[in-house]
C-alpha cells in the first residue's frame, strides 16, 4: 500500500469528478425536458411544436385556423397531443423520390 496523499489534483480524482459532472448534466437535461403524461398522452405547447416542426409560431397559428393541425384550447392556452403531431407527420410523408 502506498502512503501517497490523494488530492483533488490527482488525475484519477479529476476524472472521477468530471464523470460526476457529466452525469449531473445529463440528469438535469432529462428532468428539464420531462413532461408527465395525462392518460398516457404527452401534450406540447405551441412553442415546442413550432421548434420541432421548424416553423414560426405564426405559421402554426395559420395551420390551426385552416384546420390543418389538431389542437386543444383550454382557456387561453393551446396544447397539441404529441401523437397527433406524429400522425400528421406520418400522413404527410411522401417517401422516396424516383
Amino acid at each position: 500500500m502506498s502512503n501517497e496523499i490523494i488530492t483533488r489534483d490527482n488525475e484519477r480524482i479529476r476524472g472521477f469528478f468530471q464523470s460526476i459532472e457529466r452525469m449531473l448534466d445529463s440528469i438535469e437535461n432529462v428532468t428539464r425536458n420531462y413532461r408527465p403524461t395525462l392518460g398516457g398522452e404527452r401534450f406540447l405547447t405551441d412553442k415546442e411544436v413550432s421548434q420541432r416542426l421548424k416553423i414560426s409560431r405564426r405559421s402554426l397559428q395559420d395551420y390551426r385556423t385552416n384546420g390543418q393541425i389538431p389542437y386543444i384550447q383550454l382557456g387561453g392556452k393551446i396544447l397539441y397531443r404529441e401523437s397527433d403531431i406524429q400522425q400528421m407527420l406520418e400522413e404527410g410523408y411522401k417517401g422516396k423520390f424516383r
